[in-house]
């Protein structure tokens, strides 16, 4: 080989990996917006987990819920969050900021748990298509006010509408005191047998129940919540009016897209970051994330927290700078790591 040849050789050789390494780094740089867990083998299935929400920290749950189903249950999962105007890291408050919505493109489940947001166009179509090819849905907490704003997903379901629509309800009201009484779960006698509620006995959540009033007889009812005295797991149900009846707290809704299609969705109006100390909780998502994506619940799933959970007391941040100087990214949330912040200024004490 002549030293020309080899120089060329070696040129090419560089220029090669000076372009792979760019084309890496663009890749890396796009999935900055987004927190992907792959199981350690082959996936069973790919679960997209929507955070968003400027009250109950669904981007501490929504990682800490990824974590699990993809380390303990083979699925792989995504987790999109709210971000800055310009993409810098996670801002909760920024009703504007969902990005990597086209994750649900090739999704077998989304879970959702967003508060009033107005995703862009484009974002919104990755909605639009992931429902009308009736695909499942589980919705968490603020999830029957996902959306608002005039925006509406394949022309048939404004905004507003999604949780009436996809879910069975929207939001209505806080039935229990806000901060200061929670919510027991009470397993619906007529479907205790039912595979979403294999092992699961005592759902406690610290954030109150929701008024639930425009379910039909044909949603399934699997828990109602009672009212409590405290936040105290230990405190006693509340006697009167306020738990006769109990609200609806966990149920299944057929749902219909905009094109038509029917498709399954599962709803619980527990779901703040806190609520998920609770077990049983856990282990109800995770077995609807099973039932809902065709495959065999197990009996008693492990749903034991991949890294350790320090979950922020609900509340509304108010400081506008709060969460720029936070800096928070997707990759704080990812595994090895155990991000903290505050409790919000007014939080109550809680066991």
């Amino acid at each position: 080989m002549t030293t020309t040849s080899m120089w060329v050789r070696i040129r090419t050789s560089i220029l090669s990996t000076l372009f792979l390494c760019i084309c890496t780094a663009s890749i890396a740089q796009g999935d900055d917006t987004t927190l992907v867990f792959e199981p350690s083998s082959p996936a069973i299935g790919h679960i997209v987990l929507v955070s968003g929400d400027e009250e109950y920290r669904s981007e501490e749950s929504m990682p800490m819920l990824g974590k699990i189903l993809s380390q303990r249950h083979g699925f792989k999962c995504t987790v999109i969050f709210s971000l800055s105007a310009d993409g810098s890291y996670i801002d909760p408050n920024d009703a504007e900021g969902l990005r990597g919505l086209a994750a649900l493109d090739d999704a077998d489940l989304m879970i959702i748990g967003t508060r009033f947001r107005h995703p862009n166009k484009d974002e919104a179509e990755h909605i639009t298509k992931f429902l009308n090819d009736g695909k499942p849905v589980i919705g968490i907490r603020t999830a029957t006010h996902a959306f608002t704003g005039k925006g509406e997903f394949g022309g048939k379901i404004p905004f507003g509408q999604w949780g009436r629509q996809i879910l069975g309800e929207q939001w209505v009201s806080h039935h229990g005191r806000h901060k200061s009484q929670g919510a027991r779960g009470v397993i619906v006698d007529a479907n205790a047998d039912h595979p979403i509620l294999n092992s699961v006995e005592d759902v406690f959540a610290p954030s109150d129940v929701y008024g639930v009033i425009h379910l039909t007889d044909d949603d399934k009812i699997l828990l109602r919540a009672a009212v409590t005295e405290s936040l105290d797991p230990q405190s006693k149900n509340i006697t009167g009016a306020k738990n006769d009846p109990m609200q609806p707290f966990a149920w299944l809704h057929t749902y219909e897209s905009p094109s038509g299609n029917h498709g399954q969705a599962f709803a619980t109006t527990s779901g703040a970051s806190v609520d998920f100390l609770n077990e049983d909780l856990r282990r109800m998502i995770v077995n609807a994330a099973f039932f809902l994506t065709g495959h065999d619940v197990p009996a008693k799933a492990n749903v034991e927290f991949v890294d350790p959970f320090h979950p922020t007391f609900f509340g509304f941040i108010k400081d506008p700078d709060f969460w720029k100087n936070a800096d928070r990214q997707p990759s704080d949330y990812g595994l090895g790591k155990t991000p903290e912040l505050p409790d919000p200024p007014g939080s109550p004490e809680w066991p």
